[in-house]
């Protein structure tokens, strides 16, 4: 049974409706006669009342009119209001036709009574979401008595879209308010000048600095509520806010709202992803659904960056069984939580162990026979792979053979390999053992196995990411270190990401090497200098950026693809598809044996020139 029709609310509802349609008939008939109906039409209302009002309560319910809190009353409500209404009188109307002939009624009173149900109706609902909208509590402020309040900020309000006019509401409407907006300013000059909610429009948002208001109204505080900005509108918006000695904070974005992850209440501190700028993506959902749902699905690395935000994301798609592979116990155990508690998400199995462990990774595949495996467990930091390369080589390059061969072996439909750019040109072990990893990926086509790979840039927020890094330096008062003025680096949020990565995995046919659009390069140095000014202060002055010198491995700039790789555009504009030359298993097999024999006996320098044969667009570090 509906829980609907198990509210008490429900049947209160109810109940105020038929007293109301019932008042509304009876109306039609005082009015229709002004106020002196005859006896034998009296007898009408009479004979036709027990039949008039479930008529429209049951043409009430089938328009939902029950389902909404009726606080929030707005026109599309009001529009059903008037259909159920329409639709009631219709059916009454052949009530009476067909078992009163209509002999002796008035076509007029039928009219009234829609005209005054739909009043009486709407009215009550009206009056309610003004009972709790702002009316009332200015009203009901002048009778109760509240002790003291506590003070609040003053704040002003750039930007006027949705989510700025519900922060507005709430901060006029709620005497709990921590906030008080004092003035707004808005690019659309026909706002100029007028009130919204009782707080004028001062002008447009570069007019800012100049408001001569600001210290009377001692404003400490700015509220951005502009929809999607670019990184570079965020930037000036920030520099209006610094000119004018005001600290900034943003209101959550209507898709965060109706996410239900946030409130118009959490307003939050502006971060590096508002000054990246980047889009939202559009996503195929049904073609993701379509090999997702109902499926037994692998992430390898689970309790890492990119592999516990794939388990967030494929979580909701419904699969049948999600396998959490992961060698790190605490990291396993992190997402599970995360999971259980926070995504109330109960289909899932935990894998505690390594890639490298050939027999337990054959029996788990075995045993599981997954449908669909992300590959996302990978040794990632420059460095420290240049002083131990060979844990590159059986962390990233072993496992990840191992892990394809058994998945070609066992017939698992499709398979993904997250990679980076560093694959591109590699000038570091890690860059190079990505590569291979392709490689492999490419050689065993054609075997039954939808195998793939997804290649992009940096993501903020990652474990081993420099925006943490950058924090933590500027807490302790600096500096922050960069290691070259001009390095730059491609970025993008770990949700995007793993959003691309999951719509590439619905377009692969086998072979392909997808690219992510990742916008513009950024620059570490600026990158490190907008934090800082996140913080409250000032490059230079309050915390230094000092340069260190580049790290063994790393280069100034990395690319996505090489001129020898040739992009095809796919049916997403945030994803390319690249084919460069397969090879045959065959021809790869001896070169990976003497890969291994290399790592074996833990020889740098063999790792490197074997590396090398295999990825000849490798330039190993000079310093190696």
């Amino acid at each position: 049974m509906n829980k609907r029709l198990k509210s008490i609310n429900f049947y209160v509802l109810i109940a105020l409706d038929a007293g109301l349609v019932s008042v509304a008939h009876l109306l039609a008939y005082l009015t229709r006669f002004e106020f002196d109906i005859p006896p034998q039409h009296l007898q009408q209302l009479v004979a036709v009342l027990p039949m008039l009002v479930p008529i429209k309560l049951v043409c009430f319910l089938s328009f939902d009119l029950y389902k909404g809190m009726w606080r929030y009353t707005s026109l599309p409500e009001l529009v059903d209001i008037a259909k159920g209404t329409a639709v009631a009188s219709v059916l009454v109307l052949a009530y009476v036709v067909l078992f009163h002939n209509f002999q002796g009624f008035s076509r007029s009173v039928f009219i009234l009574d829609a005209l005054y149900t739909v009043a009486l109706v709407a009215g009550l609902r009206l009056g309610i979401r003004m009972v709790y909208g702002t009316g009332f509590v200015a009203l009901s402020s002048m009778f109760t008595r509240r002790g003291p309040t506590r003070p609040r900020t003053p704040c002003v309000l750039l930007g006027m879209g949705e989510a700025g006019e519900g922060m507005l509401r709430e901060s006029v409407g709620n005497p709990n308010s921590d906030i008080r907006i004092v003035a707004i300013f808005d690019d659309d000059k026909s706002s100029h000048g007028r009130c919204i909610h009782g707080v004028p429009v001062v002008g447009a948002l570069d007019a800012l600095p100049e408001w001569k208001r600001i210290e009377k109204f001692k404003t400490t505080e700015a509220l951005i509520a502009t929809p999607a900005q670019t990184g570079e509108e965020m930037r000036h918006m920030m520099k209006l806010c610094e000119d004018s000695g005001l600290t900034c904070r943003r209101i959550p974005s209507l898709s965060e709202i109706a996410a239900g992850r946030v409130s118009i209440k959490n307003l939050r501190d502006v971060n590096y992803r508002d000054l990246l700028g980047r889009e939202p993506v559009n996503l195929d959902v049904e073609g993701i659904a379509g090999y997702l749902r109902g499926k037994t699905v692998l992430v390898t690395g689970a309790g890492g960056s990119i592999g516990s935000e794939l388990c967030r994301q494929i979580a909701g798609y419904g699969p049948r069984k999600l396998l959490l592979l992961d060698a790190s116990e605490f990291a396993l155990y992190t997402i599970q939580m995360e999971l259980e508690h926070e995504l109330r998400f109960h289909d899932y199995e935990t894998l505690l162990g390594s890639l490298c462990d050939g027999k337990w990774l054959r029996d788990t595949l075995e045993t599981h026979r997954p449908d669909v495996i992300f590959h996302a467990a990978a040794y990632k930091h420059v460095p420290m792979l240049e002083v131990n390369p060979w844990q590159a080589i059986y962390n990233n390059v072993l496992a990840t053979q191992s892990l394809i061969g058994h998945a070609v072996r066992l017939g698992v439909p499709r398979l993904l390999v997250v990679s980076t750019d560093k694959a591109v040109r590699p000038t570091s072990v890690m860059g190079a053992s990505k590569r291979v990893t392709e490689r492999i990926m490419q050689s065993h086509c054609g075997n039954g196995t939808r195998l793939m790979a997804v290649r992009f840039g940096n993501v903020l927020g990652s474990a081993g990411s420099v925006v943490p890094l950058f924090r933590r330096q500027i807490e302790c008062g600096g500096p922050v270190t960069v290691t070259h003025p001009d390095v730059v680096r491609y970025f993008m949020t770990i949700e995007e990401a793993c959003q691309l990565i999951l719509q590439a995995g619905s377009m692969g046919e086998g072979g392909e090497i997808f690219v992510l659009r990742m916008g513009r390069p950024v620059r570490i140095a600026d990158m490190a200098a907008d934090l800082i000014r996140l913080s409250g202060r000032e490059p230079g002055r309050d915390v230094e950026i000092r340069f260190t010198g580049l790290r063994p491995g790393e280069k100034l700039y990395e690319e996505l693809i090489t001129q020898d790789e040739g992009v095809v555009p796919t049916g997403h504009n945030k994803i390319m598809v690249l084919r460069g030359q397969t090879c045959e298993s065959a021809e790869l097999a001896p070169l990976i044996d003497d890969l291994k024999a290399a790592a074996d006996a833990r020889d740098h320098t063999l790792i490197r020139q074997n590396l090398v044969r295999i990825v000849p667009e490798y330039t190993p570090d000079d310093g190696s």
